[in-house]
């Protein structure tokens, strides 16, 4: 082997080693009676983005419980340390709030929004998790944990999980490297929910910007048609953070979107690239509301044959907005309000101009961005010349 390919290992092998002290961890072996004490205390933190990610049905959890009282092998658990003997959960929520809800705690607590009183019994007291499902022993179904006998709650008390910590001298960015290599393929999440929690570890400001924008009054009449089932995975926060990615670096495009957008979101968030958060929002406001205005809740909408708004959600419409966005101040200087949603309205009933761009490739994107960029311009024009 040459000294020059032997160098070549030697320096893999220091930048491996570098990286490697950098997370600084420690492995426990903790009962969960312990982490349902820590959590009462406050010693163990679920994040609010944390819980609303809880998504097992309830014989779901109860063939978790199951899975304890029999012994079963579970899977570790991991945790950063925020502070001494503090640690924030990252990895196995669904196993440690269904050990919570079995416990007594309720999911306005446990997920954080409000249970109402369907959860309660008479005397208003909830008594947690009623277990169902359970296959291997049925006589457990329709028990809280106050009616499981005494010896199988001592038995599910002391159950032991292996609790993965990563300590606090850890470097932040690898602790934000491990929470989205270890929630990207588990439960069946959105990207943007898993965006919303890891990309915390690295700021806040990204993050808590898109989640402002996205409550925009113009912004939601404009993505009306969208669905609930959609916006309760947070699909109207991953539009914001499309409409500013392409906006502002349509040249990085990628194919899948998914990971250009978290890209896009971790740059900001550190600082790589420049964004001026204030100066942004004023365009996106300005955008929408022009856009609630002249479009209302048919904006991304296709038009039929018959001239009649489709009652859909069409994401390759949306980038209608980011075209608008480009040239908002010029549109609203000239007053070409009405233009705009005119020529944009006559591009939608053309049905061979987009037929090639409706995908979500680089190709698609960049043509239909100037095909929209184009009419907006016509719009402009028309208006100065008449």
């Amino acid at each position: 082997m040459s000294n020059t390919n032997n160098a070549k290992i030697a320096d893999i092998t220091r930048s491996v080693d570098n990286e490697i002290l950098k997370i600084r961890t420690k492995s426990l072996d903790i009962s969960f009676n312990e982490l349902y004490d820590m959590y009462i205390d406050e010693e163990l933190i679920i994040a609010p983005d944390y819980q609303r990610l809880f998504r097992w049905e309830e014989e779901k959890q109860s063939r978790f419980i199951e899975s304890l009282i029999l012994e079963m092998p579970v899977p570790p658990i991991f945790v950063i340390e925020i502070d001494d003997n503090r640690y924030e959960l990252i990895d196995g929520l669904q196993r440690i709030s269904s050990y919570l809800h079995f416990r007594g705690e309720s999911f306005e607590k446990i997920r954080g929004i409000n249970h109402g009183c369907d959860e309660c019994g008479n005397d208003g007291k909830y008594s947690g998790l009623k277990l169902c499902g359970c296959d291997i022993v049925p006589e457990i179904n329709e028990l809280t944990y106050s009616k499981l006998p005494k010896a199988l709650q001592i038995k599910l008390k002391r159950s032991f999980v292996r609790m993965e910590v990563i300590k606090k001298e850890s470097d932040n960015s690898l602790k934000y490297h491990m929470f989205k290599r270890l929630n990207t393929g588990g439960e069946l999440l959105s990207a943007q929910e898993i965006r919303n929690c890891t990309i915390r570890l690295l700021g806040t400001r990204g993050i808590d910007f898109i989640d402002e924008c996205s409550k925009d009054q113009g912004f939601q009449m404009a993505i009306e048609k969208l669905g609930e089932d959609k916006k309760k995975a947070r699909y109207d926060q991953e539009l914001v953070l499309r409409f500013f990615a392409i906006k502002n670096d349509i040249e990085s495009y990628r194919y899948p979107v998914t990971e250009y957008l978290t890209r896009f979101l971790e740059e900001i968030t550190r600082e790589d690239i420049a964004f001026d958060y204030a100066e942004e929002k004023r365009i996106f406001k300005e955008t929408f509301k022009l856009i609630s205005e002249e479009f209302g809740a048919d904006a991304f909408s296709g038009i039929t044959e018959s001239g009649f708004y489709r009652d859909e959600f069409a994401l390759y419409l949306f980038d209608v907005a980011i075209s608008i966005a480009v040239k908002i101040d010029e549109i609203k200087s000239r007053g070409a309000e009405s233009r705009v949603r005119e020529n944009i309205e006559k591009l939608k009933k053309d049905k061979d101009i987009l037929r090639s761009y409706k995908t979500g490739s680089v190709q698609a994107v960049r043509g239909r961005f100037d095909i929209f960029a184009r009419e907006i311009k016509r719009a402009i024009e028309e208006i100065a010349n008449a």
